[in-house]
């Protein structure tokens, strides 16, 4: 027997019957469970129509009183544990069944389902399939269950129950699911339905939201009604979100006389938490560790599309409507650095150009035009079709016109199985893992439910793509463009998240292809016992004209000091998202194992997991017994073969073609050159010329074995050029800051901003006391000082030392290293503010010039004449040098390299006046228009 397309059954089988009540069956089991039973009726449909939809009820029954609806999810770091109570009172004469129907997403996991009918509870154990099958065998006589049905929605699934009960009986269930929330767009979204189908004395809805690092934004979203705004309340601080929506009996009805409720719609919960730019998010929880990775602020990659359309009969009407409307809006999308091409294809194979071409307003104009005038006719061949698309981005690779650095994807949209050519969809499958090269990825659209969805995703799954079911209405053409709105923008190529050996286990994937904007990387796993309270994790990825590695540490002990102080926050968050990410990657990987053993193997460890925490998949049960143990009902989720590998929807992590799997992967050292650096590799040069504090030179005088100091008292604002040689095309620059006020009737001046700019890469690096901005004529690039980060752009590296310094080395001769102070916040007088440091061993050209780069030549410097000054503690005497004398004083200025935060005294002789007769010309000299300005030298 073939399973229905949009069918996923939980069944609840009631093995003894002696409490005056019984439990309905709605639904059907697999193929394998009902040759088992000798059940042989269908169930005439899977789907529910609109009509069902609209008339949905939480509590279904005639002559019943519900006395409570409540719901509360608790969202701690993503993941979200929901439950839904209902109490409900059978009120009428006579017996009757009484329904309890749950919409839930598909992506969740069922953890638990209880129910108390007239003092008898049940409660909720998950245990292996097998059990199921056994203790329906024994059953089968009575025929009698309840189960989920599969609703026609994109994201909700609905579980239900229903209990037969005399007159007069109480009823309370409680259903308890759990699921991580994927980043989309740029926001989590948590869903919930709200459909009573009645008055209730007491609905409410608690959302309670957590997230340690910081809520950058959130917002609710409904559907219920214009008049149900004012009753949602928000409460948020830094961390902590509150939602409660709880109307009033009289709020709740239709008018003001009317019996029938007004609520039905859906409450959604919209947010995104703070990050710190580009940087990883790393949480440890319980033993468990989770990193977050969702960098934002990097130029997307260069794209090389090619979209392949199904243009077959089956596509007229709607679907190709639908289809054309919204590829008008994808291809105006792209842009000039973008290549592209479009196949449509039936049992014949089309296309509009047999080369990429570049995504400029005239190729996208005639494609347009191209798609308005399909005309859908004819059978499906697909293996051809994905064929030709393979080798149109095999020409252009080979030919050298793809950007190294750029993304390369086939998008398929299709609404049925193949019908001409190879039509065997393994076959099909070998064919397109064969000739599809790692670089390349697939992208599969099922519009409708004609199509075999399992296989659109195991192609794409396969070869680094994802798949989604478009649903055939009036909204295809938006699902269409929020899907391609997904990977519109790539970020980063080969994401490899990595941590020292011996320090984690029970890695969840951490090799990934690609990273598309708006969304998130998630790796988990368990933390090993260790001497120390951190846990480093080091992040490596390409992005465009870059590569770079990201160092993140935290704390193994302040989450859960902080989550034992929280009342409403799920502690054991960390360990069941671990647990639910390995659990879906290993459905993934089940459904692609390549033998039977393989397959064995997988199943065993999802069956171990599901069973440790509890998690209702397709390979368990939810067996819920009475507390004597003498009533039992079993909740069972099968595979739906049409919706793919993991009921629940959603796309599974790709396996990698230059990764292991991800059973098999237990720990995940970090590379040598990462883990095996030594502090040296940070130490900063022992010979500099330097700038710091208000703001202070320091020339060191090599040959002399002499430091010359002076100060420039310019004004905020002002960019002074430090370094300028135009014989390499380097120059360094920095904008002065003002104190916050006067003080000792004087306004001192630091550096804000210092921009290291290489000419010749047509790279400059921008530092300020908030961020790192790496930027070329196309690109910015903007990383926090929050994360020790390493990057690589052309002749140009980057190293940022968490909170302390950043180091910019060009083609590996010159190098300046920022130094960050951070001033207390609520300080009277001083600001955040940067030092410079320039090591005298840099190699310029004779051209070189600047305020510390014209002593990159050393002066022939003369002091004599030492003897007392003014102030007894400070020597004067005279300096000569450039045939120029002038009094200069014995004093002390800061270097803050061995002691960031004090700094040591460095003895210096001082020159007065902003450095007059040391330097070349006048301070004023040295001003510039742009940070990224060269001097005149006259």
């Amino acid at each position: 027997m073939k399973f229905l397309p949009s069918l996923l059954v939980i069944g609840l089988l009631l093995l003894q019957h002696n409490s005056g009540f019984e439990f309905v069956i709605d639904g059907e089991w697999e193929e394998d469970l009902l040759s088992d039973v000798g059940l042989h009726e269908r169930h005439k449909r899977a789907i529910l129509t609109s009509e069902e939809q609209e008339n949905f009820e939480v509590v279904s029954g005639d002559d019943i009183t519900v006395k409570s609806y409540i719901i509360e999810s608790h969202v701690t770091s993503r993941f979200v544990h929901t439950t839904v109570r209902s109490h409900v009172v059978n009120s009428g004469a006579k017996a009757q069944s009484v329904g309890f129907n749950v919409q839930i997403p598909k992506r969740a996991f069922i953890t638990n389902f209880t129910m108390n009918v007239n003092g008898i509870v049940f409660k909720g154990s998950v245990k292996e399939k097998t059990v199921a099958r056994n203790l329906y065998a024994q059953a089968r006589a009575r025929g009698k269950a309840a189960g989920i049905v599969r609703a026609n929605s994109q994201d909700m699934e609905t579980f239900k129950t229903e209990v037969h009960v005399p007159p007069g009986s109480n009823i309370e269930f409680e259903l308890n699911y759990q699921e991580m929330i994927q980043r989309k767009m740029g926001f989590y979204e948590h869903q919930l339905f709200l459909q009573p189908g009645r008055l209730v004395p007491h609905l409410q809805v608690d959302v309670y939201v957590f997230e340690p690092k910081g809520i950058s934004q959130l917002e609710t979203r409904h559907t219920l009604g214009d008049i149900f705004t004012e009753l949602i309340k928000v409460t948020t601080s830094d961390e902590k979100a509150h939602i409660v929506f709880k109307p009033s009996l009289q709020h709740q009805r239709k008018c003001s006389n009317c019996t029938s409720t007004a609520i039905d719609g859906i409450l959604t919960i919209k947010y995104d938490v703070k990050r710190d730019n580009n940087a990883a998010e790393l949480q440890v929880s319980d033993g468990h560790f989770v990193q977050f990775f969702a960098p934002s602020n990097l130029s997307p990659l260069p794209k090389n599309i090619v979209f392949v359309i199904d243009v077959s009969g089956s596509m007229w009407g709607v679907k190709m409507k639908q289809t054309v409307e919204a590829m008008q809006a994808i291809l105006d999308d792209l842009t000039i650095d973008d290549h592209f091409s479009v196949i449509d294809f039936n049992h014949n194979v089309r296309c509009w150009s047999e080369e990429l071409v570049p995504g400029s307003s005239i190729q996208v104009a005639d494609a347009k035009k191209y798609i308005q005038d399909i005309k859908p006719n004819g059978g499906t061949n697909i293996n051809e079709a994905l064929m030709r698309a393979v080798q149109i981005l095999v020409r252009a690779s080979n030919q050298g016109l793809l950007d190294p650095r750029s993304v390369s994807m086939i998008i398929l949209v299709s609404d049925g199985d193949p019908t001409v050519g190879e039509i065997k969809l393994s076959t099909i499958q070998k064919n397109v893992k064969r000739v599809m090269r790692e670089e390349f990825s697939l992208f599969s659209l099922g519009i409708g439910f004609d199509v075999d969805y399992d296989f659109l995703e195991r192609i794409a799954m396969e070869n680094r793509g994802m798949a989604q079911r478009i649903y055939a209405n009036h909204d295809a053409a938006d699902q269409l463009r929020a899907f391609y709105s997904q990977v519109s923008a790539p970020l980063l190529r080969r994401i490899t998240i990595q941590f020292p050996e011996d320090s984690v286990s029970d890695v969840t994937q951490n090799q990934f292809d690609k990273f598309f904007s708006g969304s998130e990387l998630v790796v988990a796993g368990k933390v090993l016992p260790s001497d120390t309270n951190t846990l480093t994790s080091f992040t490596t990825a390409s992005a465009d004209r870059l590569d770079l590695t990201l160092e993140t540490e935290t704390d193994t002990t302040e989450l859960d000091e902080l989550l034992a102080k929280q009342h409403h926050s799920f502690p054991g968050f960390a360990r069941q998202l671990w647990a639910y990410i390995t659990i879906k990657q290993l459905l993934g990987e089940r459904a692609l194992a390549p033998t039977a053993a393989k397959k064995r193997k997988i199943t065993q460890r999802i069956l171990s997991l599901a069973v440790e925490h509890q998690f209702v998949t397709p390979l368990t049960a939810l067996l819920v017994e009475s507390e004597d143990a003498t009533e039992r009902l079993l909740a069972d989720s099968p595979k739906d073969a049409k919706h793919g590998c993991c009921p629940g929807g959603g796309v599974t992590p790709v396996r990698l073609v230059y990764q292991p799997p991800p059973w098999v992967q237990m720990t995940t050292p970090a590379p040598p050159s990462q883990v095996d650096k030594g502090p040296e590799e940070w130490a900063l040069p022992q010979k500099v010329n330097l700038v710091d504090n208000d703001p202070h030179f320091i020339i060191h005088l090599p040959r002399h074995n002499m430091d010359v100091c002076f100060n420039i008292d310019s004004k905020p604002g002002h960019i002074l050029n430090l370094l300028s040689d135009s014989g390499t095309g380097v120059v360094v620059n920095g904008q002065l800051v003002g104190s916050k006020k006067l003080h000792k009737n004087k306004l001192n001046t630091y550096f804000g901003t210092i921009t290291v700019y290489s000419q010749p890469e047509g790279v400059s690096v921008t530092a300020s006391t908030d961020n790192i901005t790496i930027s070329d004529e196309r690109n910015t690039h903007v990383f926090s000082w929050d994360a020790t980060t390493r990057i690589s752009m052309d002749g140009v590296s980057v190293h940022i030392l968490r909170n302390s310094n950043v180091s910019i080395t060009i083609n590996d001769n010159i190098r300046v290293i920022v130094l960050l102070h951070r001033i207390w916040k609520k300080h009277p007088v001083n600001v955040d503010f940067l030092g410079i440091y320039i090591p005298t061993e840099n190699q310029y050209s004779p051209l070189v010039h600047g305020l510390i780069g014209q002593f990159s030549r050393e002066l022939d410097v003369r002091v004599y004449g030492v003897h007392e000054g003014v102030d007894p503690l400070k020597k004067a005497a005279t300096m000569e040098v450039k045939g120029n004398s002038f009094q200069v004083t014995r004093g002390w200025q800061k270097d803050y390299r061995a002691d960031h935060k004090h700094g040591s005294n460095i003895y210096c002789w001082f020159v007065h006046n902003s450095g007059k007769g040391f330097i070349d010309g006048h301070f004023t000299d040295y001003i510039v228009p742009e940070l990224s300005s060269f001097i005149q030298i006259n």
